[in-house]
């Protein structure tokens, strides 16, 4: 082969490349919560990557992932990420508390190649950097908090950090109702976090370490007030992901955003139960509405 036809291969396998390239980089983003929670996370995504789709299963069957067993968490973790891929996917978000606290080493060992963020190890990192006494209250599921990772994941980047951990079960329930303010859910603030915060030396930050506990913000700063810093892991997991986009080269390259780009919609949304409640209480956490024709009923 002569100096041009070995220049025309090189071209070619370099354009083979190219193309797979962005193929890849045009698949969407994966994520996964038990239910509608972690809509929340998946605004925030949207928010910070204009020009990406997003693939969103909510396993509103089984929920809640939090009063479950961890290898229970673990298997339907498993099960939701093993759907996600066959549908085509570039990289994945737990955008779960409980399934980022127990089953991301299962993920990682089933599909090490698969590029994935949990939201515990972003809001730990944005609880150390709010924080300026290094004392940390945590709210949870209870299975988040029997697991312990916030703690861990705190102490691993501010080693003398004193971190305290509660199970708020009933603030799930609440913010699927919508009853995020008012008389009632201020009373369940006051009952969960006076133990917490009405002490001598109270904490100075709280992570809201479930994706349905920003829902009821309103009542827990009513019950707070305005000194105690409240760490939502959205935003944080939103910017985590945009670093992993860029160090892998994983970015959409599109030069407009996705609704105008390209006629494919968004966002795919995935639920395992009840399409109907999907879409009006999930409208809710996305903070816009989803119609119920958008949701696609699938079994795990």
């Amino acid at each position: 082969m002569g100096p041009p036809e070995r220049a025309g291969a090189l071209a070619a396998r370099r354009d083979r490349r190219s193309r797979a390239a962005r193929r890849l980089n045009s698949l969407p983003i994966g994520v996964f919560d038990s239910g509608v929670g972690g809509l929340t996370v998946l605004r925030a995504l949207t928010e910070a990557l204009p020009q990406e789709r997003f693939i969103y299963l909510g396993d509103t069957a089984r929920l809640p992932y939090g009063t479950k067993s961890a290898d229970t968490v673990v298997r339907y973790a498993l099960q939701a990420t093993d759907q996600l891929i066959e549908r085509g996917i570039k990289c994945l978000v737990v955008a779960c508390n409980t399934a980022s606290a127990a089953a991301l080493p299962a993920i990682r060992a089933r599909h090490p190649e698969l590029p994935e963020v949990g939201v515990v190890d972003p809001g730990a990192r944005a609880a150390v950097a709010a924080s300026r006494s290094g004392r940390i209250a945590v709210i949870a599921t209870e299975a988040t908090v029997r697991g312990g990772a916030y703690q861990a994941a705190i102490t691993r980047l501010r080693p003398q950090a004193q971190v305290q951990s509660l199970a708020c079960q009933l603030f799930v329930a609440l913010a699927e109702e919508g009853w995020s303010e008012g008389a009632v859910a201020q009373a369940v603030a006051r009952r969960y976090l006076d133990p917490l915060f009405d002490v001598p030396s109270p904490p100075d930050t709280l992570v809201l370490g479930c994706t349905h506990f920003p829902a009821l913000l309103p009542a827990i700063r009513s019950v707070l007030g305005q000194s105690i810093a409240i760490v939502d892991s959205a935003s944080t997991t939103a910017a985590v992901m945009r670093e992993l986009l860029a160090q892998r080269a994983l970015g959409c390259v599109d030069s407009q955003p996705r609704e105008a780009a390209s006629p494919l919609p968004r966002v795919q949304f995935l639920a395992t139960d009840g399409t109907a409640r999907f879409a009006a209480v999930g409208s809710r956490f996305l903070g816009r509405g989803i119609d119920e024709r958008d949701v696609t009923l699938i079994d795990l």
